[in-house]
């Protein structure tokens, strides 16, 4: 008798009046059908917080060479790395912080002011007149840039247990293919008085400042979606104590007194283990290989550019802001194709540790190709080009979704802000290091074009490789450890 109590009371208690989280459990269970709501809800808000990471990567080139402060054009690399990793300091610093608040006051504020933001911050980045407010600018994109984190614990929160693998591919996808059309934007808008002049003029402002329309563009979406999230649900669970009746706080002591004492015990214990997320070893291995595929995935962005931009003589593809636009495009087509028709039936097949096992292995030879495909020229070239981009960046993206799933399924809902922010930091910090070992690394490789071993760029993507190589070796046991749920 008391278990069947105890469980009718709990059943009349699932749910709290006023409370923000449990509104959107009932609307997940009233709800049948595949979620197209709320995955738009996810994909254009994570959309709009990874198009300017790497939307200054096409002409950040041409951005260093224009502020005089390179010698040579050698050391353009160099400096370009410093801009590049500004961002992902600011983010270092700020990430568990803003995962702390976001546990604390709700996903939907930290959302909010995520958005704002990059409209703000963005726009300003464009309007830089030197390399140091360039820096600044984009350290403090990062530091406010709170959105990630909080929106993979957004997204495993409103999404039914069924769609769990669809919200972190729409969180992947969209983070992804906004690394590739922030960048594609960033190609095709820069410049445009010199590119577009029935359309621009060189008196206009954006003739003075020759990338602004990317980063305005790209902040006046921001806008957009800002507006937008005035209107998603609240999904934290915030159950104050002064919103049960007399009545069921005299029934909830009763069901209590009638646990046994062993129950009582396994509850003190599952607490206690939980206490601490740096103790969460399913949870930090997972955070560790997700940290080394994200340098990685950064890393290659940043060398990728450079590579297309930099003159053949240094083995590069002399390519335009234009051409690494039009590359990068008709990635992030295939990369939205694969994630959404694919992914999901791959992650049920072999599950997320296998998914990224095998995506980062299959990188490695296609890694291995680009120094020879520098050599080619015409179609040849484009469509070599091309595969190699869709692969590298469907694979990318599909190693670290699998990553995502790991983490989330580690912890419980009340530490999943706080995780994903211990996650931010941590991927931020990796990411730091990313584009400015990149530009460094980049800026090396040009001048032992005549070296014996592994010359100029094969030297570039070999690194690149060996970062690939460690992250795929530390997906095997007993280092990495899944979830218990």
């Amino acid at each position: 008798m008391a278990e069947e109590y105890k469980e009718a009371l709990l059943d009349k208690q699932k749910y709290h009046d006023g409370c923000p989280g449990c509104k959107v459990e009932q609307m997940k269970q009233l709800r049948r059908g595949y979620p197209y709501l709320e995955l738009t809800f996810v994909w254009i808000i994570v959309l709009s917080t990874s198009l300017p990471i790497s939307s200054l990567y096409p002409f950040l080139y041409y951005m260093i060479e224009d502020f005089g402060v390179a010698k040579t054009e050698k050391d353009i690399g160099f400096y370009a790395g410093f801009v590049g990793c500004s961002f992902m300091l600011g983010r270092a610093l700020t990430s568990v912080f803003w995962g702390i608040v976001a546990d604390r006051y709700g996903r939907k504020p930290i959302i909010l002011l995520g958005t704002i933001s990059i409209a703000i911050f963005n726009a300003l980045f464009g309007l830089s007149v030197n390399f140091w407010m360039a820096i600044g600018t984009r350290f403090l994109l990062g530091s406010f840039n709170c959105l990630l984190g909080t929106m993979k614990a957004y997204a495993s929160e409103i999404f039914r247990d069924e769609y769990q693998a669809t919200a972190m591919s729409a969180v992947s996808t969209a983070w992804g293919i906004g690394l590739i059309i922030g960048p594609a934007l960033g190609g095709f808008l820069a410049q445009p008085a010199d590119k577009y002049p029935n359309v621009f003029s060189q008196e206009s402002i954006f003739g003075r400042f020759r990338y602004a329309l990317p980063c305005f563009t790209i902040s006046a979406f921001a806008l957009v979606v800002t507006v937008l999230c005035c209107f998603i649900p609240e999904t934290l669970h915030n159950h104050k104590l002064g919103s049960t009746s007399h009545d069921d706080s005299y029934e909830i002591l009763e069901a209590a007194s009638l646990e046994s004492s062993a129950i009582e015990k396994a509850g003190k214990n599952e607490r206690k283990a939980s206490q601490s997320l740096l103790k969460n070893w399913p949870l930090m291995s997972s955070i560790i290989v997700y940290c080394v595929l994200c340098l990685h995935d950064t890393a290659y962005s940043e060398i990728f550019a450079l590579w297309a931009n930099s003159p053949r003589k240094y083995g590069g593809l002399s390519y335009s802001t234009n051409d690494v636009g039009t590359v990068l495009a008709i990635s992030g087509l295939g990369l939205f194709s694969f994630q959404v028709f694919v992914y999901p039936f791959a992650e049920k097949l072999l599950g997320p540790v296998l998914v990224t096992r095998y995506a980062g292995a299959l990188m490695i030879p296609i890694q291995m190709s680009y120094p020879f495909i520098a050599s080619l020229s015409g179609l040849s070239l484009s469509l070599m080009l091309n595969c190699a981009s869709i692969l590298i960046n469907v694979l990318s993206v599909s190693a670290i979704t699998g990553l995502l799933i790991l983490q989330n399924r580690a912890v419980d809902q009340s530490q999943r802000g706080a995780a994903n922010g211990i996650a931010m930091t941590a991927m931020s910090l990796f990411k730091t290091v990313g584009p400015a070992g990149a530009g460094i690394l980049f800026s090396w490789s040009e001048r032992r074009l005549d070296a014996a071993f592994l010359p100029g760029s094969h030297m570039v993507f070999f690194v690149l490789n060996v970062i690939v190589v460690v992250g795929v070796a530390l997906t095997f046991k007993p280092f990495l450890v899944t979830g218990r749920r």
